[in-house]
């Protein structure tokens, strides 16, 4: 049942929301696990996942929504990442140390799951991954031995290691927050990007992972600080947000960066209205400046590019998607599923 929570929104006169104004819709998901990530093919059909090895599923958009479950060994797995390709078929990245840092696939939506990828190097953590298509994806690794750790696949099927020469140096202790399923992002037929801590770097390939540059972006730094999440609307204009990922309660003005020259140089815009990090973000799909930004303590959109924002609620999300104004998705502890839509 859809249980309406927007008496805060601004409303017209025929009851509608205004066009460019947000406003959400509560969704029952039919489970209690943590929703982590959130992948939506387009208005109707969105794959979520999250801790407890659960993913959940509407091809009806959002009026049911079927979870599903591993069980046995795999049942405490946390699928921190999710890449919904239809109805039928979607890839999940289990993260965690050593061999539960997995990637599965569903072709038969979620009633078998094939094990395509299984971390063997006790060292290394993947976090997120992304796709340009259906069968050409990339996923990132916390560094090992002093670099950033790559994988792609070429046919959806199978999973190698980028060549090491290609990537830059790692500072001591670098990596890829597994926060909300968007610290790797991809763009476009070849282009890349990925956020670390504890510093704010931002690295990017234009090859498909092949080759890396990175840079320094001004977001906070620090322990557990950085770059947690990015969205960009095309191959230049994006926007990195993160923050102090574990301290809810701060109010640093340094959590989000926008760019447009693709990566090279970052500017600070406003932080979101709520306190804490932004763990997952994304921008709304034919409507210039619009960023959804999820967080512990809330969510919010701008539509100016982070000059300004507006809160949508105060309760806890991990990560947002949107495949049209009509179609953003946040979600986030105890099973949350939002709606959020921008009007006609």
């Amino acid at each position: 049942m859809l249980i309406a929570s927007c008496s805060h929104q601004s409303h017209s006169r025929d009851g509608g929301t205004p066009a460019g104004i947000g406003a959400i819709t509560e969704q029952e998901s039919h489970t209690s696990a943590l929703m982590q990530a959130v992948s939506a093919v387009n208005d109707s059909v969105v794959w979520v996942s999250g801790h407890r090895a659960t993913w959940v599923r509407t091809v009806d958009g959002g009026h049911t929504w079927v979870p599903g479950a591993m069980t046995g060994p795999d049942s405490t797995l946390e699928f921190r990442d999710i890449q919904a390709v239809s109805a039928t078929t979607a890839y999940l990245l289990a993260a965690g140390p050593g061999e539960r840092s997995r990637i599965y696939k569903t072709t038969d939506a979620g009633q078998s799951w094939q094990l395509q990828f299984q971390n063997r190097d006790s060292a290394a953590f993947y976090d997120c991954f992304g796709f340009w298509d259906a069968t050409h994806g990339i996923a990132v690794s916390d560094a090992v031995n002093g670099k950033m750790i790559v994988i792609r696949t070429d046919d959806g099927e199978h999973w190698s290691a980028v060549a090491e020469d290609g990537m830059p140096a790692a500072v001591p202790g670098e990596g890829s927050p597994a926060a909300g399923g968007t610290c790797l992002i991809v763009w476009g037929r070849a282009q890349a990007w990925f956020g670390t801590v504890p510093q704010p770097r931002i690295y990017r390939s234009d090859d498909r992972g092949q080759r890396w540059s990175v840079v320094r972006t001004p977001i906070v730094a620090g322990e557990a600080s950085g770059v947690a999440t990015l969205a960009f609307r095309d191959e230049k204009h994006g926007m990195a947000l993160g923050g102090r990922l574990l301290k809810p309660d701060d109010t640093s003005d340094s959590v989000a960066a926008v760019t447009s020259d693709g990566g090279a140089t970052w500017t600070l815009v406003k932080r979101p209205t709520f306190s804490g990090a932004v763990y997952g973000a994304a921008v709304v799909p034919n409507m210039r400046g619009y960023v959804v930004a999820a967080g512990p303590k809330g969510l919010d959109w701008t539509g100016n590019d982070g000059r300004s924002w507006t809160s949508l609620s105060r309760v806890a999300y991990w990560s947002v998607d949107c495949i049209s104004r009509n179609a953003c998705w946040a979600v986030g502890p105890g099973g949350r599923i939002t709606h959020v839509t921008f009007g006609r």
